[in-house]
């Protein structure tokens, strides 16, 4: 697995970058059942990329805090498993001294990690029933237990490596899957994403598409506590819960599920993603995968508002990114600026100016 997984890699990273690549605006995206052969293409750094075969397009912005390096990073694969209309997004936040590496290693393992194990599983799959219908059914299931198997051999692959520290330092991992108009969302740790989405009454709301996994949470305080792990916070942290070990050897985690961070792993904190689905309708208009940095300042309705009020979708990241970073220093004068990263993806062109 780890041959093929790191093969995927180099075929990635072989790819070229789109930068504002112009588009045929007119291609209509494919169903999740077609396997239309696309270009991929792959966005590592704040820009843009326009979707191939499809409406979408991407806006990525990442700014460094003021705590020193950006630990921030993210990733866009258009064309993903070289299949027309489908398009990966992942956003990724290290913490720790060594987060940055842990950051980048994820980033650059989870995606063809995922298309490893989703090739697999469908072609199991399709011994099993070669029915088009019912495959497409089971579209969720095989996409839910592909990423946690590979969340799984990253996270124990990163454990193994004699290259990255990461017993404390890791990342959180936030990513889609937009296949056609199903879209899968797998999220570890605590960046969120966030729907865009017009209400009956035609103005803009946003919808939370994922949980903020804190140690406070009912039941990752459970899991934790099982396993002899301690939530709590510190007086000079009001409302930070971490997780720590019984004997506080290590540094708190404010998070309750991370890659890295082998010191608390013993303690309940795990790298399993929690993975929903969410199909696309014509009232969906985009979507925000956003790092805590935005969100520890901005509502949900604060940055949906932000996107869409963006009259130039190349600039609706940048811009979401700057008004966290001004609400920062607003609203937190006494507090570093966190590095704030997010990316938006748009389902749909833009109407006719």
């Amino acid at each position: 697995m780890r041959q093929i997984s790191s093969l995927l890699q180099g075929l990635a990273r072989s790819l070229s970058v789109g930068r504002d690549r112009d588009r045929d605006r007119d291609r209509k995206g494919n169903g999740a059942g077609d396997r239309k052969t696309a270009v991929p293409a792959v966005l590592r750094t704040s820009g843009t990329l326009w979707g191939d075969g499809s409406d979408t397009f991407a806006a990525v912005c990442s700014r460094r805090g003021e705590k020193g390096i950006n630990q921030d990073c993210s990733i866009v694969w258009e064309g993903f498993g070289c299949q027309e209309g489908t398009i990966f997004c992942g956003i990724f936040d290290g913490h720790g001294q060594w987060g940055h590496y842990v950051a980048k290693a994820v980033r650059d393992s989870l995606p063809p990690s995922l298309l490893c194990h989703w090739q697999e599983a469908l072609a199991l799959a399709s011994l099993i029933d070669d029915g088009e219908k019912k495959l497409g059914d089971c579209q969720f299931d095989l996409w839910k237990r592909s990423y946690v198997a590979a969340c799984a051999a990253v996270d124990d692959e990163l454990r193994r490596s004699r290259r990255l520290d990461a017993v404390q330092s890791g990342c959180t991992a936030l990513s889609i899957v937009k296949q056609g108009d199903l879209m899968i969302v797998a999220n570890v740790g605590d960046s969120r994403a966030v729907l865009g989405t017009t209400s009956d009454d035609g103005a803009i709301a946003a919808v939370q598409l994922t949980v903020d996994l804190k140690p406070n949470l009912p039941q990752e305080k459970e899991r934790i506590r099982r396993c002899n792990g301690q939530v709590y916070c510190l007086a000079d942290e009001p409302g930070v819960h971490r997780v720590w070990q019984p004997s506080r050897e290590s540094p708190g985690l404010a998070m309750s599920r991370a890659f890295g961070d082998y010191c608390v792993k013993d303690c309940g904190v795990i790298s399993t993603p929690e993975v929903t689905q969410k199909r696309i309708s014509s009232s969906d208009q985009f979507i925000i995968l956003a790092t805590d940095g935005v969100w520890d300042v901005l509502s949900n309705d604060e940055a949906v508002h932000i996107v869409a009020g963006t009259p130039d979708r190349a600039k609706a990241a940048k811009r979401l990114v700057e008004c966290a970073v001004r609400a920062w220093r607003r609203k937190r004068r006494d507090i570093a600026v966190d590095d704030c990263s997010a990316i938006c993806l748009f389902f749909h062109p833009p109407p006719p100016s």
